[in-house]
């Protein structure tokens, strides 16, 4: 077990740039993992992190202490790991991680979810979690998207990352016109309830950015424009939340065949 007080530690500093730089999680082909929760997740997919670090208050017993026992971990000064900056309030546990690759290559003809600029970290993360709970495996993430492996993305999506093909930078455009199935795009122009819409076969679900919504391009190319039917005194849904009400109608639909 090693102690670590200073910032000037030269671990110290590689763990702050991979909770700061996406550039530095490219070039290291690693992230941080924050929690019990998902170190346990990506455990029992890939197999030991490269590095268990524990906040020195944490070691006082409780869960993560329970689960780091016996195994050889790096211990941080509680102060360092709140300069961390993953969230407000630190679980006590870090992993570097290396990235795993997409296991698979991206498939025309199976279900998907394709994020076009959807750009906050808590939305990319919630999306992917939903995405694995309505039975999707793959992931299409257009340029301008959060990244998929940025530790706020990955504690948002709570261990999905590890059950899902994820592919960044996606030209989302070519993928349409080549998928086999049929392309969902929400949208208000000309667009048919969920509930009376019609399809068959797979789906790749697109949903855009917060605000802007999906580009005008991929609206004009999907097969299928949906809306969600909502007579409440609000206008729109978060990104996430309309994404839930789609992919679970879809299974629904799935799972009375």
């Amino acid at each position: 077990m090693k102690l670590i007080q200073s910032r000037d530690n030269a671990f110290f500093k590689q763990l702050k740039r991979l909770a700061e730089s996406g550039r530095e999680r490219r070039k290291t082909g690693q992230t941080l993992l924050d929690g019990v929760h998902l170190v346990d997740a990506y455990e029992k997919v890939y197999g030991p992190p490269e590095a268990l670090v524990v906040a020195e208050s944490a070691m006082a017993g409780g869960e993560v202490a329970a689960y780091v026992e016996g195994r050889e971990i790096v211990v941080l000064a509680d102060a360092l790991m709140r300069d961390l900056g993953l969230v407000d309030t630190p679980s006590g546990l870090l992993a570097v991680a290396a990235i795993p690759k997409a296991n698979a290559t991206v498939d025309g003809k199976k279900d998907a979810i394709l994020l076009d600029s959807v750009q906050d970290p808590g939305n990319v993360g919630t999306l992917l979690r939903t995405a694995v709970a309505a039975g999707i495996e793959q992931a299409l993430l257009s340029p301008g998207c959060a990244s998929a492996w940025s530790p706020k993305v990955l504690r948002a999506g709570q261990g999905a990352h590890f059950a899902l093909a994820i592919h960044e930078d996606v030209d989302l455009a070519a993928f349409m016109a080549a998928y086999r199935g049929t392309t969902v795009v929400t949208c208000l122009d000309g667009a048919t309830s969920l509930y009376e819409a019609e399809w068959s076969g797979p789906l790749a679900w697109v949903f855009g950015a917060e605000g802007l919504g999906v580009r005008r391009e991929l609206i004009e190319a999907a097969g299928l424009r949906i809306k969600i039917p909502m007579p409440g005194a609000v206008e729109s849904l978060n990104v996430g939340a309309a994404a839930a009400v789609c992919l679970f109608e879809a299974l629904r639909r799935k799972l009375a065949v």
